[in-house]
């Protein structure tokens, strides 16, 4: 440059100094647009993982059936992302008068209520109106009654609010309630149905309390709707659920008003029928290795159970609960009774008919009178024991062998006279009836009985099962099928019958027989009924492993002992083998 005058060096040297300094900022440009999309990429980033989170939350949320775990879940969720030490949540009551606690948490305190802790929540509840008039003292039922959203930088400090509550709790516990965070639950009608409260917001890097920024208001109100959503739709759920079993119930009770009897029977298969499937998924050996009842399907087994003899609300009752042969609207051995004492009447008369002719003829000696007397006695005893033994068949406790039957054909076909017409001791219904060998019913009233499985089957067919309990009119219907293919009222076969039929059926048939309370038998030793259902599993009836697994597990004996009659309990525990035989 010795060739440049004075003004070149000097513009030189001043462009040389200006390249430095533009390069020296343009080079804190670069480092301060690094650092603003470091932070914008940072900030992204965070609230992409908010969003994902808010994501992850609402599907378990929308997943979880258990209404208190949910609870819980909004709880932990909402203290995770705003870093709160503690929480509360309150669901209204369905009267919208009060704030129930619900869950209640506090990591310094070590304190976990409600929810899946096992501690129940003892703190009584916020009331909405005292005296008639809201109450906006208390910070949660203010947000409950308002919408409104409540942050809080401390509680000691704030105006307007009464936080007794709070302060005395931190006197008696040394802890120190701060920043609170208190947001109304709207579910998708916007209809406020709780309060979810956040206490004391710790910075991450120094724990130290802070106030709840509005960013994490906007991620906890979003948190809260999607709580109160899918709370609402749980709630509906059960609500639904809760119908449903008030509807079987109004049928049972229904049922219980025709035949009291059948209602016990419902609620004792239920019983036992639960038991079995109970087992079945706590055996892990046998033939039952590896079988297991999710819960979907012990709830479908279950409503099977309650619903499986709801057809009978169509069978007459005095062929439900028919007690005796002669039995109708009413026990038709009264009739008999009744005519027999006509023909008594009839014998009487005939007796002082002679006794007139007689007398009138001068023939009434005293040898006459006592032959006449003794013959009238003797008619009136074998009139007399002809109604015993009619009476005696009427009932239902024993088989009734040939010889009886033919008895009953001669009474038929015996008569007396009436006005001068022949009427039989017995009518032709009055026979048939007092001629069924064993039980009470005729043929066509067994079919009456029998076809309340097909009204069973039909009347839950009627019904829109969820896709979940679609095999309920299915188990219901099967009860009385047996593998055989003997059984009613399709004649499945044990190819068709699914495991939750064949495990009603068991329940059903040790209950029938078992069951002290129907009056049309009476109730069985214990003994007698194993060895019935011996022979029955003999003869592909029922399920052979089912009941094995009845007997070997004590189900049976455990029903027994709350069920029956302890006089019938002729055997001790496990004393019967799967034959029905003693051991």
């Amino acid at each position: 440059m010795s060739g440049l005058n004075s003004n070149e060096k000097v513009k030189n040297q001043i462009m040389a100094n200006f390249d430095i300094r533009q390069l020296s900022q343009d080079k804190r440009l670069n480092k301060l647009l690094k650092s603003v999309v470091s932070e914008v990429k940072y900030y992204a980033e965070d609230q992409i993982r908010h969003i994902q989170k808010l994501t992850e939350i609402g599907l378990a949320l929308s997943a979880e059936k258990n209404i208190s775990k949910l609870l819980e879940m909004v709880v932990d969720q909402a203290r995770e992302l705003s870093s709160a030490d503690a929480g509360t949540l309150y669901i209204l009551d369905k009267y919208e008068k009060h704030l129930r606690f619900e869950i209640m948490q506090n990591d310094t305190m070590n304190t976990r209520m409600g929810g899946t802790s096992g501690v129940e929540v003892t703190l009584p509840n916020v009331p909405l109106y005292i005296d008639g008039n809201p109450n906006y003292s208390n910070v949660s039922s203010y947000v409950a009654l308002t919408g409104e959203t409540k942050s809080i930088p401390d509680v000691y400090e704030a105006k307007g609010f009464d936080f007794t509550g709070p302060k005395n709790y931190d006197e008696s516990t040394g802890y120190r309630s701060k920043s609170m965070l208190v947001i109304p639950m709207r579910n998708h009608e916007n209809e406020i149905i709780g309060v979810l409260q956040l206490l004391n917001a710790q910075d991450p890097e120094t724990g130290e309390v802070v106030a709840f920024s509005v960013e994490y208001e906007s991620l906890i109100s979003s948190l809260a709707s999607q709580a109160a959503v899918a709370l609402t739709n749980r709630q509906l759920i059960q609500e639904l659920h809760n119908l449903f079993y008030a509807f079987i119930k109004s049928i049972a009770t229904a049922i219980d008003e025709k035949s009291p009897y059948t209602s016990g029977h419902i609620n004792r298969v239920v019983d036992l029928t639960m038991m079995i499937a109970e087992k079945i998924n706590t055996t892990d050996e046998g033939p039952f290795k590896g079988v297991f009842l999710n819960e979907e399907e012990i709830e479908e087994l279950r409503l099977a159970s309650w619903m499986h003899d709801v057809g009978k609300i169509v069978t007459p009752e005095h062929v439900v609960d028919k007690a005796t042969k002669l039995e109708a609207i009413y026990d038709r051995i009264h009739m008999v009774e009744w005519r027999f004492q006509l023909i008594a009447k009839s014998i009487e008369n005939a007796y002082l008919h002679r006794k007139i002719e007689r007398s009138q003829e001068g023939n009434l000696t005293d040898t006459e009178t006592k032959r006449l007397d003794e013959a009238f006695a003797q008619e009136i005893k074998i009139l007399y024991d002809e109604f015993e033994f009619i009476k005696s068949c009427n009932n239902s406790g024993e088989f009734l062998e040939d010889e009886k039957i033919e008895r009953l054909n001669a009474l038929a076909a015996k008569t007396f006279a009436l006005n001068g017409t022949a009427h039989p001791y017995l009518t032709k219904d009055e026979l048939k009836n007092l001629s069924i060998i064993k039980g009470t019913l005729t043929d066509e009233e067994r079919r009456i009985i029998e076809n309340h499985a097909s009204m069973t089957l039909k009347m839950l067919k009627q019904l829109p099962f969820p896709r979940k309990l679609a095999m309920v009119p299915e188990y219901a219907g099967s009860h009385h099928e047996k593998l055989d293919g003997s059984g009613y009222p399709r004649h499945l076969s044990e190819k068709d019958l699914p495991l939750q039929s064949r495990i009603m059926a068991v329940a059903d048939i040790f209950d029938a027989l078992t069951a002290k309370d129907r009056p049309y038998k009476k109730p069985m030793n214990l003994s007698k009924v194993m060895k019935i259902m011996g022979f029955m599993k003999k003869d592909k009836h029922i399920d052979q492993d089912i009941y094995d697994l009845f007997i070997k597990s004590g189900i049976y004996y455990h029903h027994a002992k709350k069920e029956m009659d302890p006089n019938l309990i002729d055997q001790p525990a496990h004393s019967y083998d799967s034959a029905g035989e003693t051991i």
